[in-house]
């Protein structure tokens, strides 16, 4: 689905959203709510420009308009692979998305991240994957690093990984996987604006993505060991 399409689905009352390349940002409303939106289209990179532009939005709407949720729609293939954005810090930028992201939440601002095409890596894990619930459309597609380069990293043999990919959700891409291993809260499809309006309404009660991956049986250890960490005597 196209952003645009997207965008009339989730507010068919009304939207202001101004599209520039990669970029888009405005205002959507949601029953009697405002919502902020800000994402990108075409499978961005987020480059330094792209992710200090967000961060920046993030800023302008905690400034201007308190406690006014968020919604993050993601499409993009990760960030940008170039010498020029390594020598710039990259990582530092997307670091500033991340804090802007929190600095956000911590002022009251709901944020909710909706990946409606691609999800992959640092343009992932930097915005989307912080919102206090990340949701996916169906035909969307998760995916944080592919086998061959986990296994550069890693050290494990690619045939293990595959092996592994096939029986644990944690080594294998995939919306689906996402949503047993809890990264993603829940699928949306149909109603759209409703989904929408159901997600804003619910209360922020901490992160419970280790206990739904539990419990959807895709992620097995993280909450037995967080809560050994947590609780040990020292």
């Amino acid at each position: 689905m196209d952003a645009k399409s997207l965008l009339n689905r989730l507010f068919p009352q009304s939207h202001e959203i101004g599209f520039d390349g990669l970029y888009f940002c405005g205002t959507g409303q949601c029953g009697d709510q405002s919502v902020a939106v800000i994402g990108s289209v075409d499978a961005a990179p987020i480059g330094v420009e792209l992710a200090f532009r967000m961060a920046g939005e993030v800023l302008s709407i905690v400034r201007a308009h308190p406690g006014r949720p968020i919604l993050l729609l993601v499409d993009t293939q990760g960030q940008r692979l170039s010498h020029r954005d390594e020598l710039l810090g990259i990582n530092g930028y997307m670091a500033h998305l991340a804090k802007c992201i929190e600095l956000a939440r911590k002022n009251g601002h709901k944020v909710i991240g909706l990946v409606y095409s691609q999800a992959v890596s640092g343009g992932f894990l930097a915005s989307s994957l912080l919102a206090d619930e990340c949701y996916a459309l169906p035909e969307a597609e998760v995916k944080v690093m592919n086998l061959p380069a986990m296994s550069r990293i890693t050290k494990i043999p690619l045939e293990r990984l595959e092996d592994l990919s096939q029986t644990s959700p944690v080594f294998a891409p995939g919306v689906e996987n996402y949503l047993r291993m809890g990264a993603v809260a829940a699928l949306w499809n149909g109603d759209l604006a409703s989904c929408l309006a159901e997600a804003l309404a619910k209360p922020v009660q901490g992160d419970h993505r280790r206990a739904l991956g539990e419990t959807r049986r895709g992620r097995l250890l993280a909450l037995p060991v967080s809560h050994r960490v947590r609780h040990a005597e020292s």
